[in-house]
């Protein structure tokens, strides 16, 4: 029987991943220090002397749990927190090793994560060197351990340093991302290009600089003797309703010539025997795939959300059952067919939708950036609140963006249980890469075979994409043109690494390794056609509106791309995230605290976010108003975007804005803020993103309304128009049913503002459109007729009667007078609301459910209501 032995740390994951049998941690006790001789020690000699650590971990947190550095997080010590990413560190482990593991013939170590360029030693003898935080490093320790005192040691040598003499000494650089500010690394040097670890590191327009280095995932020690099972997969042959051929490859390695005895059973999601298959191969000493063909009657398939249930299948492998080397391997998978469909038009452009089991999917979602600067810190139950959050506001897909690091097992395991697709990025973020270095390139493509093959059982994951906007910064922002300029020689060879790398190697790696799904070169791009970012080819990043020009919000309207993936407005935190990061008396708009936590434009972001606030609302009165207001406009940007995406079907087929979730508390373009809050954004999105909505999207003085149905039933339903003033007096109204068909958007009417206002004062009147089932509202959406700030808004009573039943809690808000962006909080408290974010229209109640651990007569006293025209400075 081969035994395992795992690092501190994966326990979290077993319940989520299947492993061998026989796991267990690896007991060491991990220690960590400033390298001795290194030139930090003079200023910093308190980080030289052995400290405990934590494994997985960082450097950073190591310090920080050691009071040895302030949090990184609250204030503004990022600047004083520079030296970390310039100095070397080394971490050392101490550990036994049973009898049993010493007995077994073969034995490896398994490191998931060093951080980044790492010098390995096992009881004073070099067993590796890493030069990439994506990879999972190996080495064989056969005969070199020992029951007792083993010393594991680990030396990080700073990139930056390691990296900037070279950078420094090249005649011509290639475009970098964004320069630190703090004189750590040179503004015309940047190294973050040349080194395999995440790129946001090094400071990104929503994240602090914090150049960390440490072991950031766990690291294993796994002993066998005959053979051991290293890894499962299932190629899809055929996948119907009515029957599922399929491949189960199974890896083995041998340690001589030999017959195995192999069983493969598929167990169905209840955990019955749905297919077993059993057979004798002959091995041969060595690594080496075995094909077993396995065939189901009636499989059940996995379906994104909205579309069916996320079935999923166990796979058990048993070799040489019953006898002492007996090895195991269980695995998780869901059937399911995935198509990237690229069909011409008329019109002379080219289809992008993701069609799963047949059926063309509107995707819906959003980017997903890292969870937080140090990776080591996300378990489990943070990317299940962010991903749950996903999904209950009616996302069906996640883009897992280039400039972070692959995720965790955890993070596909919850988007298979949730049915959201990946669109899963390769961790290169932007500038351009050295793919003219044979060197950097072979370890591009260890580090992609690695993670293709760890991420692709997940049926979740149905794209790889090479990097992030790098064909589009060389094409269209000048890269490739001044580069050109200075060296054209030079430029031809980046271009020409750039094409070999993401053209051919990592499609290469795709075709052979990821099962089946499709490889996309670069986002936005048309595949490495003529155009980077084209709206009638390939997929888009649209920001004109938010970057430049900075286009006011209704430019989205004349924006339809074939798939946006990427478009975005910022908007600050829920104020209570704040707490304990940004002092009270630090809360104004251009205070140096406030600027810290503004990554966009080097700190001078809000300046860009006062531009869209005030155009629609006005001067905010105060930072808690500066807050509120931006998030309700950029709530209501975005939902005019998505609306017009989705209004736009078959044509375009996908819509995910920029970003889910934040890496820090700080000013960003997310729906989710660190602390796992709901921005006015996340409750427009789950209403936007329904299956069945209204989109009433008014432009240049004709407001079209459009009927949404993304499931693949159609509905009987009615659409309603009313126009009202902001007291609720009825102007008109018609009604009209509609069948709505599957999978479509539905024009039923354009209507100029004279048609809906006639002699009204569009001051003093909105339209509102609805989608009715029956008497049930399933969609609403108030049209206003100017902007916020030239409205007049009156300052509304909203009256609020509470429910209480059991667990549920009902709040019921009511106004006589129309109140626009409606805002429930809870002062000093948390609650979860189901619904929050909302325009009240005269007279009509709306009901919100609240989760809250608090007392019911505390939450009922907390309650806070706020509109749109309580922020507003008087005019």
């Amino acid at each position: 029987m081969k035994r395992w032995a795992w690092s501190v740390g994966l326990v979290l994951l077993l319940a989520l991943h299947a492993l061998p049998a026989g796991a267990a941690q690896l007991r060491a006790q991990w220690s960590f220090r400033l390298l001795p001789g290194n030139a930090q020690l003079k200023a910093h000699p308190e980080a030289g002397q052995w400290r405990p650590a934590s494994v997985p971990g960082s450097v950073h947190t190591d310090l920080l749990a050691h009071t040895l550095i302030p949090d990184p997080y609250a204030g503004a010590p990022e600047a004083g927190l520079q030296w970390i990413g310039l100095a070397d560190w080394e971490y050392q482990a101490r550990f036994d090793v049973d009898a049993a593991t010493l007995a077994d013939a073969h034995a490896e170590l398994a490191f998931e994560g060093l951080d980044t360029f790492a010098e390995v030693s096992l009881n004073d003898r070099a067993l590796l060197r890493a030069d990439n935080s994506h990879r999972t490093w190996r080495a064989r320790v056969d005969g070199q351990l020992k029951a007792t005192g083993n010393v594991l040691r680990i030396v990080f040598r700073s990139p930056i340093t390691t990296l900037l003499p070279g950078v420094q000494a090249m005649p011509h650089k290639i475009a970098g991302n964004y320069p630190s500010p703090y004189g750590d690394e040179p503004r015309d040097a940047m190294v973050g290009n040349f080194v395999r670890k995440p790129g946001y590191h090094f400071g990104w327009d929503w994240g602090p600089r914090y150049v960390t280095a440490g072991i950031w995932r766990p690291v294993q020690l796994e002993s066998w003797n005959a053979q051991r099972i290293t890894d499962v997969a299932v190629q899809t042959l055929a996948l119907d309703a009515r029957r599922a051929d399929l491949t189960v490859a199974v890896e083995v390695d041998s340690a001589a010539p030999r017959n195995l005895p192999l069983s493969v059973s598929l167990l169905d999601p209840d955990g019955q025997v749905a297919a077993t298959v059993q057979q004798t191969t002959s091995l041969r000493a060595g690594q080496q795939v075995l094909s077993v063909p396995v065939t189901l009657d009636r499989p059940q398939r996995w379906w994104p959300a909205g579309h069916g249930e996320q079935a999923r299948y166990t796979v058990r492998v048993v070799a040489d059952a019953g006898t002492a080397d007996e090895a195991e391997y269980r695995m998780r998978t869901g059937l399911r067919t995935v198509e990237l469909r690229r069909e011409n038009d008329a019109r002379g452009g080219q289809g992008f939708a993701f069609v799963i089991n047949g059926v063309p999917i509107f995707a819906k979602g959003a980017n997903v950036i890292p969870f937080d600067m140090f990776p080591a810190r996300v378990d489990p139950a943070r990317i299940r609140r962010e991903l749950t959050a996903a999904r209950d506001a009616n996302m069906n897909m996640l883009r897992n963006w280039g400039g972070g690091y692959y995720e965790d097992r955890a993070f596909y395991d919850i988007a298979d249980e949730l049915g959201l697709l990946v669109w899963q990025d390769f961790m290169f973020g932007g500038g351009m890469q050295p793919g003219y270095d044979p060197a950097f390139r072979a370890n591009v493509v260890a580090e992609a075979r690695d993670n293709v093959r760890r991420l692709r059982a997940h049926p979740s994951v149905v794209l790889w994409c090479g990097n992030n906007e790098e064909e589009t910064a060389w094409k269209d922002w000048g890269h490739g043109r001044d580069l050109k300029a200075a060296d054209p020689a030079f430029a031809e060879r980046v271009w020409q690494g750039y094409v070999d790398l993401f053209g051919n190697d990592l499609r290469k790696v795709v075709a052979e390794e990821g099962l089946g799904v499709p490889y996309w070169s670069s986002s936005p791009s048309n595949d490495l056609d003529t155009v980077a970012n084209d709206s009638t080819r390939g997929d888009k990043h649209y920001w004109q509106v938010w970057g430049n020009p900075a286009l006011p919000v209704q430019a989205y309207l004349r924006e339809t791309p074939r798939f946006m993936s990427e478009y975005g407005l910022q908007a600050w935190p829920v104020l209570r995230t704040l707490d304990g990061i940004i002092p009270a008396g630090e809360r104004k708009v251009d205070s140096a605290t406030v600027k810290a936590h503004q990554k966009f434009m080097a700190g001078e972001g809000n300046q860009r976010l006062l531009q869209y606030v005030e155009r629609e609302f006005g001067t905010p009165r105060d930072f808690a108003d500066f807050v509120y207001l931006s998030q309700v406009m950029q709530a209501e940007g975005i939902e005019l975007a998505a609306l017009h995406h989705r209004a736009s079907r078959p044509y375009t087929m996908g819509s995910l804005y920029w970003q889910l979730n934040d890496v820090w508390p700080g000013a960003s373009w997310s729906s989710i803020d660190y602390a796992g809050r709901w921005k006015a954004l996340h409750f427009h999105a789950k209403r936007f993103f329904a299956d069945h909505a209204v989109a009433a999207l008014r432009d240049e003085g004709v407001t079209r309304v459009s009927l949404l149905n993304d499931l693949q039933q159609p509905l009987k339903a009615q659409w309603r128009l009313r126009v009202m003033d902001v007291d609720g007096r009825q102007l008109s109204q018609q009604q009209h049913a509609v069948t709505m068909p599957a999978l479509s958007a539905l024009d039923v009417g354009r209507f100029t503002d004279a048609q809906l206002l006639g002699r009204a004062d569009p001051a003093r009147t909105v339209a509102v459109v609805e989608l009715l089932e029956g008497k049930r509202v399933l969609s609403r959406q108030v049209v206003y007729f100017a902007a916020a700030k030239d409205m007049q808004l009156p300052k509304v009573q909203i009256d609020s009667r509470w429910t209480q039943g059991g667990d549920d809690i009902v709040l019921e808000l009511r106004a006589a007078q129309l109140a626009r962006g409606v805002w429930v909080d809870f002062d000093g408290m948390d609650a979860t609301l189901d619904d929050n974010a909302i325009d009240l229209v005269p007279g009509e109640p709306v009901r919100i459910k609240v989760k809250a651990d608090a007392e019911f007569d505390a939450l009922r006293n907390a309650l806070r209501i706020r509109s749109v025209a309580d922020a507003m400075a008087v005019q």
